[in-house]
């Protein structure tokens, strides 16, 4: 069986109730295999990532395993701004930032049987390093929601997650599997914007990213999108005039 998400921005929960935590979110045009259902909830695992989690059972539509497939093989487009776009029969509906667009063509999309027109930016290719920071940009002064990826509420990975997928690479969810992902740098003075840096807790778990910029300065998801100062102990945040995070790795994923 399997599924895509007719909504704007659904939950994805890590249990099968309303009151378990919020692990991620599926925003419209997300596709997705479902592992298993009973009478309120399916557990899912997303296309784009692999990620899994229950979503409610109102908040998606069923789509066939051709359909999926037909999704799955087809380039990828996706909203490039927070835009009201129109259904067929003429009811608004507002999609974020990083929403897909299944099958865009000529400013018309479908989502299982319902037609749509969206006439705003949209990202389909391959985008140059020095856009990871425009994209990032966009994102900036969003509050910081666990599990968030949408510009409502987002968290440190799924802002790393969010810019890179707009410039056209792929990032696994969580900061520490996009840590087992792209090429390590030996010293922080190699890195260039657009890098990523992660950072760990006492355990030595990474718990966190965040997107390198010019001048030692880095992007990331504390509190909100803010932007404060990276040096080789990790994160110095501004504001309370302390390192808030230590260092671990910088991690290169695509070339200038």
């Amino acid at each position: 069986m399997f599924g895509i998400c007719n909504l704007s921005i659904v939950p994805l929960r890590l249990t099968p109730t309303d009151t378990a935590e919020m692990v991620n979110q599926v925003l419209f045009g997300e596709h997705f295999e479902i592992i298993e259902k009973n009478s309120k909830w399916s557990k899912i695992k997303l296309a784009f990532d692999g990620y899994e989690g229950y979503i409610d059972q109102k908040q998606y539509v069923e789509i066939s395993e051709k359909e999926y497939q037909t999704l799955c093989n087809n380039p990828q487009t996706y909203a490039g701004e927070l835009i009201d776009f129109v259904t067929d029969n003429n009811n608004l509906t507002t999609i974020p930032l990083g929403a897909n667009l299944p099958l865009f063509n000529q400013d018309k999309l479908q989502v299982n049987n319902q037609l749509f027109t969206y006439e705003g930016k949209v990202h389909n290719r391959i985008l140059p390093k020095s856009s990871v920071l425009e994209i990032a940009y966009l994102f900036l002064n969003v509050p910081y929601l666990w599990g968030g990826k949408s510009p409502f509420g987002i968290d440190c990975s799924g802002f790393t997650q969010t810019v890179y997928k707009l410039c056209g690479y792929n990032l696994l969810r969580d900061a520490k599997e996009q840590a087992t992902q792209g090429q390590v740098l030996s010293f922080i003075e190699e890195s260039e914007p657009g890098d990523l840096a992660f950072f760990d807790n006492e355990e030595g778990i990474i718990t966190h990213v965040g997107i390198i910029m010019n001048d030692y300065n880095i992007i990331h998801a504390h509190g909100k999108v803010r932007i404060d100062k990276l040096d080789h102990s990790g994160i110095y945040n501004t504001d309370t005039q302390q390192h808030s995070h230590k260092l671990r790795v910088i991690k290169r994923y695509m070339d200038s």
